[in-house]
């Protein structure tokens, strides 16, 4: 299990942590998510999913929601 720890510009608001949670929390591989802080923390099996495509994907998700990823 990894965990891939993502910096967000401000907090995320609660409807939009749970979408993130929605949509990513769904994909084959990811254990968990937190948002919380400016944060995003997913916990991940390597085996099931990249830590790249799901980097991609998250930091997509977070701009469609309007916040800016930072890292």
């Amino acid at each position: 299990m990894k965990e891939l720890y993502l910096d967000v510009s401000q907090d995320i608001c609660l409807e939009c942590a749970l979408a993130l949670r929605k949509f990513i929390g769904k994909m084959d591989g990811v254990e968990s998510i937190g948002v919380e802080k400016g944060k995003v923390v997913i916990s991940f099996d390597d085996e099931k999913i990249e830590e790249g495509f799901l980097r991609k994907v998250t930091k997509d998700s977070i701009d469609k929601l309007g916040y800016s990823f930072q890292g």
